[in-house]
């Protein structure tokens, strides 16, 4: 990992993070065939990803963020994928105020 990365995890997400010279934040997403061998599932999973940061990117300037899914992710239903994301973006967002 870079110097000066941070990183999260959860049972369903691992987000990692990097401060970049933009003044926005940026996303990249990896969710694999071992999270759901069915495109419509990583699909699904990818989306909830977009929309969740797309909610709270204002707060996450200035920072680069990979969002890896774990297999339970696949199996997951969505309202908890939301609410794992939410959790994650506030642990995101508490460390990057205190730094």
């Amino acid at each position: 990992m870079l110097k000066g990365s941070l990183r999260w995890r959860d049972d369903f997400f691992g987000v990692y993070a990097v401060p970049n010279p933009h003044p926005h934040g940026r996303l990249g997403i990896v969710v694999s065939r071992k999270t759901s061998p069915r495109a419509v599932v990583r699909n699904r999973v990818k989306r909830q990803i977009r929309e969740s940061f797309r909610g709270c990117q204002e707060k996450l300037d200035g920072l680069d963020f990979v969002v890896v899914a774990s297999p339970r992710a696949g199996r997951a239903q969505t309202s908890a994928l939301r609410a794992s994301l939410q959790h994650l973006w506030e642990k995101v967002e508490q460390r990057c105020k205190k730094s």
